[in-house]
């Protein structure tokens, strides 16, 4: 087969990936790849800590992916962090969240370890004053741009893409759609994987949720992942497994206006990140960024065909784009191949409203 696809995110690559893997014929399109969402993601691959209520098909479809990882990382040349998640409550009010997510993983059947605060001071020693949390031992990390960066190293040349190095300068929405559908090239199948921003007649099936994050260096040791609720603030701070770097991430605002973080969203997480582990008040800030998660109407990705003939859409994957990315390229593939189609993230549940 001859398959177009649009979009050269985590998700767009991943497809791309799989389907010369299985032997067709891929061109993808992108004026500047691996710069949306996958530039700023923490790299989360994290189901146990994404569960939640009423959202048992997305619980499902996470712990599929993250079964795919350890071989799909394996191919890329990427390291995974795999020393686990802490969940973390700063005070009781935010234990009781910790402990409302440990009821969605009991009826997910997901297993954790419920921490006192000593217990949890033993695995992080930099943790501030907690008031308990859990382990959550199968909740891994990785670098999205080590990963972007190995699959434009892959994919790039024999799909026809520039693969300059990702970087934080990005094309805007409208010029990256536009590049895409103005690309006249001959294919049985175009995957549109362009991230928040999906072409007509499609974009009504996308809502924009901006995210603000920022990158820190410190020299005190940040061993696991802490997904964290700070009087009330949800937080997450991230280590590298091979350099001194710290995401912290992340905001959730849906909003418009220029791909610039704001100073009240800076402030927010730099502010809920030290009262978590303290020592990061002596990290330096390297970077903050902005971008927009594609969100669904069901937090479900839209993954499969579309009413036009020969269009598939992969797209929607909000907060966990990063850690669907293989299961999207398999179902993807099996799509073209076979004309399987995952129930759940059917793009056809919804219908479409008019563009414009």
């Amino acid at each position: 087969m001859r398959v177009r696809i649009l979009g050269a995110g985590i998700v767009g690559l991943s497809v791309a990936d799989e389907l010369i893997r299985r032997g067709h014929e891929v061109t993808v399109v992108d004026p500047a790849p691996g710069s949306g969402a996958s530039y700023a993601a923490a790299g989360m691959l994290s189901p146990a800590g994404e569960a939640w209520y009423g959202e048992e098909s997305l619980t499902r479809l996470c712990l599929s992916s993250l079964a795919l990882w350890p071989g799909f990382a394996d191919r890329l040349g990427v390291p995974v962090h795999t020393r686990g998640t802490l969940l973390v409550g700063v005070d009781a009010g935010d234990v009781q969240q910790v402990e409302r997510q440990l009821a969605v993983l009991d009826l997910a059947g997901v297993s954790y370890e419920r921490l006192l605060r000593r217990e949890l001071l033993a695995r992080e020693p930099g943790l501030g004053r907690v008031a308990g949390g859990a382990f959550l031992a199968e909740d891994h990390s990785v670098d999205p741009r080590a990963v972007v960066a190995a699959l434009l190293a892959r994919v790039g040349d024999r799909a026809g893409l520039d693969t300059p190095p990702p970087s934080g300068s990005m094309v805007e929405p409208g010029e990256r759609q536009r590049a895409g559908v103005e690309t006249n090239t001959a294919a049985d199948v175009t995957v549109i994987a362009t991230g928040a921003h999906l072409p007509a007649p499609y974009s009504s099936l996308i809502r924009r949720v901006r995210g603000d994050v920022v990158r820190v260096r410190t020299q005190e040791r940040v061993e696991r992942t802490v997904r964290a609720w700070a009087h009330g603030e949800q937080i997450y701070v991230v280590p590298r497994i091979d350099s001194d770097e710290v995401v912290i991430g992340a905001t959730t605002e849906e909003r418009d206006g220029p791909l610039l973080p704001t100073v009240e969203g800076v402030w927010r997480l730099l502010d809920s990140a030290r009262r978590v582990v303290p020592a990061l008040d002596r990290a330096s800030v390297v970077e903050a960024t902005s971008r927009d998660r594609p969100g669904t109407a069901d937090n479900l990705p839209l993954v499969g065909p579309t009413h036009e003939p020969g269009v598939v859409l992969a797209a929607g994957a909000y907060r966990n784009g990063v850690l669907l990315a293989p299961l999207i390229a398999r179902l993807v593939a099996d799509h073209v191949e076979t004309g399987s189609v995952e129930p759940a993230v059917d793009p056809r549940r919804f219908r479409m409203k008019e563009d414009g």
